[in-house]
């Protein structure tokens, strides 16, 4: 793999960000609730993992997102080759994710497989909505992990990446994620300043050698 000599120095440290892992090729990173992973649109969307991370080296690309409102694990490539790797790996679902959400009501079901195709809402972006003919295929697996007095624990593997595919399945399944603000009702909108929803889990192929890279951050709102 060719590699610029501009991100050959692994050192690299970025205020207001805890790095995970960081060498010549990638930067793991643990993302906050609240912030961009990639600048938006708008002076107000500016401020982000990537232009935070690209004040100390402008090479890094992102090679996958988060939504603004989850935390959690993230890899950045350092180099255009590392973004094509990473992101054949993505493209190839050959990356392991695993999410935790803490959700409206008890569930019934030990686990299933949320399989509804989704789409934009051209008339309330950027929400999405299950659709049957127009939707793009979504697959999720999820089981719970505890059952609370009026909400529970579940963990999530996506099979696919659409926007919003965990936010909209689960509140499809009858069981919103609490503190989400697009897809919850009133009640569990209040519930929690933030959206209880968190990429706990990476699993990857290093973009140089193949070796087998994982992270894993526990879940941040268990008291809630």
């Amino acid at each position: 793999m060719n590699k610029p000599t501009t991100s050959s120095d692994t050192s690299l440290t970025c205020p207001g960000l805890l790095l995970l892992h960081v060498d010549s090729d990638c930067v793991v990173v643990q993302k906050p609730a609240g912030l961009h992973s990639v600048p938006g649109l708008g002076q107000d969307k500016t401020d982000s993992v990537l232009t935070r991370l690209q004040t100390q080296d402008p090479n890094i690309f992102a090679v996958h997102r988060l939504d603004r409102d989850t935390s959690g694990v993230m890899v950045y490539g350092r180099h255009s080759a590392a973004r094509r790797a990473l992101g054949i790996q993505f493209q190839e679902r050959r990356i392991h994710k695993r999410y935790v959400a803490l959700v409206a009501g008890v569930v019934g079901e030990d686990a299933g497989t949320m399989s509804w195709p989704m789409r934009y809402d051209p008339d309330n972006k950027p929400r999405q909505v299950v659709d049957y003919e127009a939707g793009k295929p979504a697959q999720t697996h999820w089981k719970c992990l505890q059952r609370r007095d009026d909400t529970s624990l579940i963990s999530l593997e996506p099979i696919t990446g659409r926007t919003h595919q965990l936010r909209l399945h689960l509140c499809t399944l009858g069981h919103a994620i609490v503190g989400d603000q697009l897809y919850a009702s009133n009640q569990w909108q209040a519930r929690s300043p933030r959206l209880c929803l968190h990429a706990c889990e990476l699993g990857f192929a290093h973009p140089s050698d193949g070796r087998t890279m994982f992270f894993e951050i526990p879940e941040q709102f268990l008291s809630i």
